[in-house]
C-alpha cells in the first residue's frame, strides 16, 4: 500500500528498515520482554515528517509501550539521524502509532465465525 512519489516510497522504506533495527536492538534494555515491529512508515512530501505505525506484542502494554517511545522520541531522532545522515540532508520529526490493523482483523474474523 505505497502512495507517493518512488522517493518517498525509498525514504519511508529506509526508515522502517533502521528504526526496526533501532527498535530491536534498544528494546531488549527500555522494554524488556516486549516485541516492537515497525509495520509501516508513512512520510510528508518534503520529508521533514514521518509517521511510523508499530505493532506491539503484548497488545496488553501497547498503550503504555508507545507512551515510553513518545517520551523518548527525541533520542529515537537522534539515533536515527546518525543511521541515515548521510543518505538525507532532513533528518525527519517522528511520530509513533499503534498499528492496529491486525486486532481489527482477528475481530472481523471473530465476528464472521459467529
Amino acid at each position: 500500500m505505497e502512495t507517493g512519489t518512488p522517493r518517498q516510497n525509498k525514504v519511508a522504506r529506509l526508515i522502517q528498515k533502521e528504526m526496526a533495527e533501532m527498535l530491536q536492538k534498544y528494546s531488549k534494555d527500555w522494554l524488556p520482554g516486549v516485541i516492537i515491529s515497525v509495520t509501516s512508515v508513512r512520510i510528508s512530501p518534503d520529508f521533514s515528517f514521518a509517521k511510523c505505525y508499530l505493532s506491539i506484542f503484548p497488545t496488553a502494554k501497547s498503550d503504555e509501550i508507545i507512551e515510553k517511545l513518545n517520551k523518548s522520541v527525541k533520542e529515537l531522532r537522534f539515533q536515527l539521524g546518525k543511521r541515515i545522515g548521510k543518505q538525507m540532508r532532513i533528518v525527519p520529526e517522528l511520530a509513533l502509532h499503534i498499528d492496529d490493523s491486525l486486532d481489527y482483523i482477528d475481530n472481523i474474523g471473530n465476528l464472521l465465525k459467529e
